[in-house]
């Protein structure tokens, strides 16, 4: 049974093509710890383990402590949509709201 923290360690793994063997390599930890982390509920793994496993697959720690996070490439996506619209002038950035409001009406 995967648990929450590892399906977003796997999602992140494959986004990034490491291999279990790969990954946990590069975070100094086994290959069957690494497994455990991403399949069973019982392993808690030390802040230490989450920084590396987090540095090396360009997320914050945080990503992984919280139930309800964003993804890092959507995040990095929302954050470059944002910086966009900022920059748009008035009347367009009241034509994109317009268009988001009619979406949301959507069934």
């Amino acid at each position: 049974m995967s648990t929450k923290l590892g399906d977003k360690i796997r999602t992140l793994r494959k986004e990034k093509r490491l291999t279990l063997d790969a990954l946990a390599a590069a975070a100094g930890m086994s290959k069957s710890y690494l497994w455990e982390l991403e399949n069973r509920e019982s392993p808690r793994p030390s802040a230490e383990k989450l920084d590396a496993l987090a540095r090396i697959l360009g997320a914050p720690v945080s990503y992984f402590l919280e139930e309800d996070s964003t993804p890092p490439e959507e995040e990095h996506l929302n954050e470059a949509f944002f910086r966009n619209f900022k920059n748009l002038d008035r009347d367009d950035r009241e034509r994109i709201r317009k268009i988001v409001e009619s979406f949301r009406k959507l069934p």
